[in-house]
């Protein structure tokens, strides 16, 4: 009968450490982090636990072999009494612990431990702590097996990929219904926010309208009027001395006032390096408590401006307000062609193609550029991965509208146009 009770324990054992190794390697770290109340304690000792995961690994798997060995040799002895056969009792002893320990003492225990992997973790934490501490001459000697086979066969170092896991968390709380497909986009979004520089979402300098220091304020005040915008930059002789910040609310306050002149209107501007990340410059915006700041290139002429609204619509999207002129990026064809905007981001429109951005340019009117190796003209046209582009509309040198299609069969052939090498 003692017998009897030794094998269930070993049975029951084998279970307990392979849902206990199942539980650990499954439990979330930030879920064990946010537990409160009661269950606080006991999280925080199965964290402690998962820093030491070697050790724990260690001591689960020998206390799993242990059992499966003691139990399956007390079954042999107890079927050999029952059969009178040596032979026949190590054999049926052999089948039956192998069909209960892999649904008893495996795959049971393990499915349930995977179910709700951080609350069984923080149930057995203590008897875990209990059998590494029993078992840490054994650990001492395991460590020193790991250090000897990390010598021999040394692994490569793997950079972290946290952002990459992060986006998968993301698009599975999606998939599962635990969160809205805005919310995913906002959260992708900020985790994607460093990742942009100023001079990607700038208004670029040809695009900028700006006030010379000696305009007059009627001139200022039908610009105010054309443009609807809020703040205007003023500068000296050309736009690389740009001098003030001329807001709307000022113009109209100090010139009912009589003031004539705007250089007495115009703040100081705010200047920054088209190079800085966008978080850094949201914090400059905060710092400056301005709404527009100049950006400036790397030998100091003005290479765009950039709003506060910009920055905010790498996170939530476009912002329209009741004077802005919706302007969509992609238009497509009853034919099934595209009508692409040449100021589109090149990385964005080359995501939608399912292709990795291996040029120079930054937008698809600079792309155009580098591919047809020449400025462009109308008509232009190459091919990239079975699409052509061809240059539909142009503003003086600069590509504002381009065709994209699927390349026809018979024009698949001609070798796809290549950017221009740059020279030493």
């Amino acid at each position: 009968m003692g017998l009897w009770i030794a094998l269930i324990c070993c049975i029951a054992l084998s279970g307990f450490f392979s849902a206990t190794e199942t539980a650990f390697s499954a439990s979330s770290r930030i879920k064990l982090k946010t537990m409160e109340g009661e269950q606080k304690p006991r999280a925080a000792l199965a964290l402690r636990l998962l820093e030491e995961y070697d050790s724990l690994l260690t001591a689960v798997l020998v206390g799993n072999n242990v059992v499966n060995i003691v139990g399956t040799a007390m079954a042999t002895v107890l079927c050999t009494r029952l059969l009178a056969s040596e032979d026949t009792g190590a054999t049926v002893a052999s089948i039956a612990m192998t069909v209960v320990v892999l649904f008893v003492g495996e795959v049971g225990p393990k499915t349930l431990a995977k179910q709700q992997p951080e609350r069984f973790a923080m149930a057995v934490s203590p008897a875990v702590r209990v059998i590494m501490r029993v078992l840490t001459p054994v650990d001492w000697l395991f460590s020193l097996w790991r250090r000897l086979l990390s010598h021999l066969v040394k692994a490569e170092p793997e950079e972290p990929q946290i952002e990459e896991e992060l986006k998968t968390m993301i698009d599975e709380a999606q998939t599962e219904g635990d969160i809205e497909a805005e919310e995913g986009e906002l959260l992708r979004s900020a985790i994607e926010f460093n990742d942009q520089n100023a001079e990607d979402i700038m208004t670029p300098r040809v695009d900028v309208t700006a006030v010379e220091d000696t305009a007059t304020v009627e001139e200022v005040a039908e610009i105010f009027r054309s443009t609807y915008f809020s703040r205007i930059p003023v500068y000296h002789e050309d736009l690389d001395h740009i001098v003030g910040t001329l807001h709307e609310k000022d113009f109209y306050k100090m010139t009912h006032s009589g003031e004539t002149q705007i250089t007495r209107i115009m703040k100081e501007p705010v200047f920054a390096p088209a190079s800085l990340p966008i978080s850094s410059l949201l914090k400059q915006f905060r710092t400056s408590k301005t709404h527009q700041i100049i950006l400036l290139d790397e030998f100091g002429g003005t290479d765009g401006i950039v709003t506060l609204e910009d920055v905010l619509e790498e996170l939530v999207g476009e912002i329209y307000d009741e004077h802005d002129e919706v302007n969509e990026e992609i238009i497509r064809n009853a034919d099934g062609s595209c009508l692409v905007d040449g100021g589109m981001q090149l990385e964005e429109l080359l995501e939608r193609l399912n292709l990795e951005k291996t040029y120079d340019a930054d937008t698809v009117g600079g792309w155009v550029g580098e591919m047809v190796q020449k400025v462009p003209e109308l008509g232009d046209a190459f091919q990239v991965a079975g699409y052509r582009f061809e240059v539909m509309e142009m503003d003086g040198f600069r590509v504002t509208r381009v065709r994209m299609e699927k390349a026809a069969q018979e024009d698949a052939a001609p070798r796809e146009a290549e950017p221009a090498e740059e020279k030493d």
